[in-house]
């Protein structure tokens, strides 16, 4: 088993199937986009096990705090991360993590986002260690995202061949 297959499931993770939008929605783009030894992350959002937006949605400081807007970002890293399984077929292809950009759908007011998309930065650190998982970052505010998402990432990493 490759190392972060297996650090993945020390941790009782599970990567979710391809995102399923809902009804008659068209995502007319690809999830991840290679090129070169670069590998484009588009947005993604937390997943339930079936693929689904997971649960609860809405806006950090108004529908969710803190900690379920955490824990919707370490979902969002798991969406990521099996977006990535798939285009590359070995997560241990990823190189190093560069770019990170967290928007966080916020009530007017809440300025926490960095502590939100911590729950994405947490897990990836926590899977490729401080050297690859290190990662330039944002997280930043939003006054709506599709699908009344609490949050969208998106992101660039390098690939070995």
């Amino acid at each position: 088993m490759a190392k972060i297959e297996a650090r993945l499931s020390a941790l009782g993770l599970v990567l979710p199937p391809p995102a399923q939008p809902p009804p008659g929605v068209v995502l007319p783009f690809q999830f991840v986009r290679l090129v070169g030894r670069r590998a484009l992350i588009s947005g993604h959002g937390p997943q339930a096990a079936d693929g689904s937006f997971a649960r609860p949605l809405g806006k950090l400081g108004r529908d969710l705090t803190v900690e379920q807007g955490y824990a919707a970002a370490r979902l969002t890293a798991l969406s990521i991360l099996g977006s990535l399984q798939r285009a590359l077929g070995d997560l241990d292809r990823i190189s190093a993590w560069t770019r990170v950009f967290g928007m966080v759908n916020s009530a007017p007011g809440f300025s926490q986002q960095p502590s939100v998309i911590n729950g994405f930065s947490d897990l990836i650190l926590d899977l490729y260690g401080p050297v690859i998982g290190a990662h330039a970052r944002s997280a930043v505010g939003m006054a709506e995202l599709p699908f009344n998402l609490p949050v969208e990432i998106e992101g660039e990493v390098e690939v070995s061949a």
